[in-house]
């Protein structure tokens, strides 16, 4: 990788794992639907311009923008809501390590969807390992942890709805014409509008207009989501999507590096072993490739 790939790497998994930092700042003040919607927005007022700037263009097809909703649901709106109600009950940290378990899941919807037919040895040994350090992480052994509340379990839900959007996208998007930057912009775009129709309905109300939440809430749709995919738009480009999705494994460590350092949290060993577990086996897997994509792109992560 070349010097200027790398430090985008990094700087995208410093974003993009500093993400449940500010989500769990932004509920100072604001409910976890008003956090989705100013993220999204945000994100897709920052990438259009450059859409546009760029040349590149929004999709003409009504066929096409049906299913950029129904990949938005899976990726941005149900997964980012279920963070932003899940870091009610739990750390950012332990939001993070959660995230972490994306790869996994992915891998065995599209296996059982048909889309990846080739399982090695390794992939499997990788899949089977991942669960063992999502077991260690939850320790359903310890009742009455913050993991084993209805918040941990809303976090691994929405790294279950990214691998859905992956295994979707793939299916669906990739090969009809859009570059990524067209699609992740499509894609908020998408978000933003089924998020407003339905905030009526998700508790939207007056916010409170706290500093440290507008600040966490700006930064989160400008820098977390939007700079964050045109940074891995350019990585897509440069490096491949495969090296762009090595980013997966720098999200959590950066969000327990910034929950211990800015929030004071702190994560008991099992997690922290668990952890490393899960990372461990999305090593395993990645050394098969896949139908997919050689395991997902991260354009829809943190």
């Amino acid at each position: 990788m070349k010097r200027a790939g790398l430090v985008r790497l990094l700087l995208l998994g410093l974003i993009w794992g500093s993400n449940f930092l500010w989500i769990k700042v932004a509920l100072r003040g604001l409910t976890p639907a008003e956090v989705v919607l100013v993220r999204l927005a945000l994100g897709a007022l920052v990438l259009v311009p450059i859409i546009h700037a760029s040349g590149d263009r929004l999709p003409q097809s009504p066929r096409l923008w049906g299913h950029l909703a129904v990949a938005a649901v899976f990726a941005n709106v149900v997964p980012y809501l279920l963070f932003a109600y899940g870091e009610q009950q739990v750390d950012s940290a332990v939001a993070g390590v959660l995230n972490a378990t994306t790869p996994l899941w992915t891998i065995l919807i599209a296996s059982a969807v048909g889309l990846e037919k080739q399982s090695s040895a390794a992939k499997l040994l990788g899949i089977a390992l991942g669960f063992v350090g999502a077991v260690v992480i939850f320790a359903p052994w310890q009742l009455g942890s913050q993991i084993m509340s209805w918040g941990g379990f809303a976090c691994l839900l929405a790294a279950a709805s990214y691998g859905v959007s992956f295994v979707y996208m793939a299916r669906f998007l990739i090969g009809r014409g859009l570059g990524p930057l067209s699609l992740s912009a499509s894609q908020l775009i998408a978000a933003t509008l089924l998020t407003a129709v339905a905030a009526p309905f998700l508790g939207v109300r007056l916010p409170t207009w706290r500093g440290d939440a507008v600040a966490a809430g700006l930064i989160l749709g400008t820098i977390g989501t939007g700079i964050a995919y045109l940074l891995n738009y350019r990585l897509i480009v440069d490096e491949g999507a495969s090296t762009a999705s090595t980013v997966i494994y720098l999200l959590p460590v950066v969000a327990v590096v910034l929950g211990a350092a800015v929030l004071g949290e702190s994560l008991p060993l099992n997690v922290l072993v668990g952890m490393a577990i899960v990372l461990a086996s999305i090593a395993l897997v990645r050394r098969s490739p896949a139908r997919l994509g050689q395991t997902p792109d991260p354009r829809a992560l943190g």
